[in-house]
């Protein structure tokens, strides 16, 4: 195996989840994404499983349509060791992603919200 390859491996794994993560927070199907960059709906399973990796010029053209900065799919990668170390773990929270989704609200849905929060706050303190 060549110096790098278990890295790339898992940063496709990495980018594919959050191609997936970004694609259902906005509702889209395999096909929509696919059509948009002019691929296969195949090709967009294979880039969310990790098996292809993603081209420069794709992942640009993924961006664009995803309608989030580049750097998007790098946020939260750890290196091969890391995520050998923490498998088992919880996946953490992806809190860059969801900070932007929530600043991204109308005031009422953030309202809506924030009355969901305290009302499980609640329930958790009376038990």
């Amino acid at each position: 195996m060549k110096l790098g390859e278990g890295m790339e491996d898992n940063f496709n794994l990495h980018l594919g989840k959050k191609l997936r993560m970004r694609r259902l927070s906005l509702g889209l199907t395999q096909t929509k994404v696919a059509e948009a960059i002019n691929v296969t709906f195949q090709q967009i399973q294979k880039y969310e499983k990790g098996t292809n990796g993603v081209s420069s010029n794709r992942l640009m053209q993924l961006s664009s349509y995803l309608k989030v900065p580049i750097t998007y799919f790098f946020e939260d990668f750890k290196n091969f060791n890391d995520i050998k170390s923490n498998e088992g773990e919880q996946e953490d929270l992806n809190y860059s992603f969801l900070s932007k989704t929530f600043a991204s609200l109308s005031k009422t849905q953030k309202e809506k919200i924030l009355q969901i929060l305290k009302n499980t706050f609640s329930l958790e303190k009376t038990g």
